[in-house]
Parts: C-alpha cells; sequence; structure tokens
C-alpha cells in the first residue's frame, strides 16, 4: 500500500558546502520536490525523473561513499566479489551474512508453497540444505553470469544450434582490452541479455558499464535503467568506484573518474521518512579506498584487500525494500 508523501515536509536546502556528497542529496531532494508520482511494478508507487548525472573524482583513492548515513560498503563488496564469480545461487551471499538477494527468492517460495517462512529462517535453511539452496536459491543469470559467461551459440547443422560451454567473460577481455588498447572505445561490459531477461529474478538495473583512458587514469561510466536512489544508488556509486579501483590496479593505470547516468532515477513513495531524515543532514568527510593486495587476476580479490579509511558517517536510516 502506497504512503502518501508530503514535501512540505522537506527540510530547507543548507548552504553548500561543495562536498561532493551534496549533489546526491540534490538529486534526492529534486525527486521528492519535482518527480512524476507514478505507480510503479511492485505496487508501492514512487516519485520519478528520467534522465539523470553525477561525477565523482576518484583521485587518491577517494570514494563515494555517503556520510550522511551509514553505507554498509563491505557488504556492498562482498556482493561485487561475488557478481565477478559468476555464480548465481544465493547460497554464498546467505553464508557471509549478505541478504541483498534473498527478498526475491523468499517472494518466490512463499507463493508457491504458501509457506509463511521469515526471512531470517529462509536464509538458514539456504545455507544449511544445498539441497533446498538449488530449488530456491536460484537467481536465474543476474549480473554476473552475464559479466563471465554471457552465452555464445554455435551451428550444429540442420538449422539448429547449440550453446558454448564457456561463453564471453566480458570482464576478462576488458582488462586486456584495457592493458592492449587504452584507447578502444569498446570497453564495455553488458549485463542486459535481451534472450534471457525473463530467467532472471530481477532484470540488471545496473546494467551498462564503459571505461575510457586518458593520461594514465581510467574512467568509468554506469548507465543505470532503473535506480531506487535511497537504498540502491549508493551501493551502485560504491560498487562502480569499486570497479574502476580494481581495474586500475590491474591494468596499472590510476582511478580517474566515475561518471554515474540514471534512466528512471525514483524515490518510493514508502521512504518518506528516509528521505526527510537524510536531507535534514550535512554531509562531510573525505572516505578513502586502500586496495592492500594485487592478486593476480580481477577475479582473485577477497574481502580483506579493501581497507576504508576515514570514514565516520551518520546513523543508518532503516528503510523497507520494494520487491
Amino acid at each position: 500500500m502506497a504512503i502518501a508523501a508530503s514535501s512540505s515536509r522537506v527540510p530547507p536546502r543548507a548552504e553548500s558546502t561543495g562536498h561532493p556528497e551534496q549533489q546526491y542529496l540534490d538529486l534526492m531532494r529534486r525527486i521528492w520536490e519535482q518527480g512524476d508520482e507514478r505507480v510503479d511494478r511492485t505496487g508501492v508507487g514512487t516519485r520519478s525523473v528520467f534522465g539523470t548525472q553525477l561525477r565523482f573524482d576518484l583521485s587518491g583513492g577517494t570514494v563515494p561513499l555517503l556520510t550522511t548515513k551509514r553505507i554498509f560498503w563491505k557488504t556492498a563488496t562482498r556482493e561485487f566479489l561475488w557478481f565477478l564469480t559468476g555464480r548465481t545461487n544465493i547460497r554464498e551471499l546467505c553464508a557471509q551474512g549478505v541478504e541483498i538477494w534473498t527478498d526475491w527468492p523468499l517472494d518466490r517460495y512463499r507463493r508457491e508453497t504458501g509457506e509463511d517462512i521469515s526471512r531470517k529462517d529462509f536464509s538458514a535453511r539456504i545455507v544449511a540444505d544445498e539441497a533446498f539452496a538449488a530449488q530456491w536459491g536460484e537467481l536465474g543469470p543476474v549480473y554476473g553470469k552475464q559479466w563471465t559467461d554471457w552465452p555464445v551459440y554455435e551451428p550444429a547443422g540442420d538449422g539448429f544450434y547449440t550453446q558454448r560451454a564457456q561463453g564471453v567473460n566480458q570482464v576478462a577481455e576488458l582488462v586486456e582490452s584495457l592493458c592492449k588498447n587504452p584507447g578502444s572505445r569498446r570497453h564495455i561490459v553488458e549485463g542486459w541479455n535481451v534472450a534471457q531477461l525473463d530467467q532472471m529474478a530481477l532484470p540488471p538495473c545496473h546494467k551498462t558499464y564503459q571505461f575510457h583512458v586518458a593520461d594514465g587514469k581510467l574512467s568509468g561510466l554506469l548507465y543505470q535503467r532503473s535506480c531506487d536512489v535511497a537504498l540502491g544508488l549508493p551501493f551502485n556509486l560504491w560498487g562502480g568506484s569499486l570497479f574502476i579501483h580494481m581495474l586500475a590496479q590491474q591494468c596499472d593505470l590510476e582511478p580517474g573518474e566515475l561518471v554515474w547516468m540514471g534512466g528512471d532515477t525514483h524515490l518510493y513513495l514508502n521512504h518518506a521518512e528516509l528521505v526527510e531524515t537524510q536531507l535534514a543532514r550535512v554531509p562531510e568527510g573525505s572516505p578513502k579506498l586502500a586496495i592492500v593486495r594485487r592478486p593476480e587476476s580481477i577475479f582473485d580479490y577477497r574481502i580483506e584487500d579493501f581497507e576504508v579509511t576515514d570514514y565516520t558517517p551518520q546513523a543508518h536510516i532503516v528503510a523497507p525494500v520494494a520487491v
């Protein structure tokens, strides 16, 4: 059930401090005060604008880690490293206490079995029971599958085609391309596989990454077709900047800039309290990321390889996820 939201409760904009996070807060305010109110897939309802852009300088280890609320960057990093494995079952995530993807399999389980199991119990069962996880923990060919194993079909005679055992590893090819042909305009990782969208628990939101090398610096552009600004975008900004930092290390480059672009950029109507609380806060500090080890390949990073310093965020703000 949609919750009516009143823009009159949004606090006035504080005097600009020039902090890079201010552009995120300005986007949030613009959506909440001027966005088109509309019915969405989840039934919750959103306020939405179309065609947005944010830019962040990543030099010197800088990362766009929001300070006006706590962002659990280790959780986001574990998810990103899971993408790079190409795996599509939530069991590995649940075992690490990462529940970002649990709601979609849980929703399917409840619908198909009629059992009103809690998320905590469902996640615990996923971890404890391999067969249960195989049946109920699969997400379909989401993000990492497309990034590392985009399906390829080859002629098998008589007009038939068979799927090649190993598809295209876009990430591996990206690293090779950045190293050997940095001036290319084809440094792209794509998640939007039209032929497999209906097999995915959720079609990719952060769907397209493109990279650019200039003056020894690596910049990345992330295009997001659909963006939950309150809950999703902070993780997406972290993931995009993390990807750039990792690629830069692997390719002997320096991090340049993250350019984020949004299609349908929205706030859910039941996020009123989060929006009003966050817009009343002033960003401060300059978090830095250090990668303390250079593994053999981009697929060999571990959570212990990443350290964040100078991050003193304000309190976490809880809000519901729309499934």
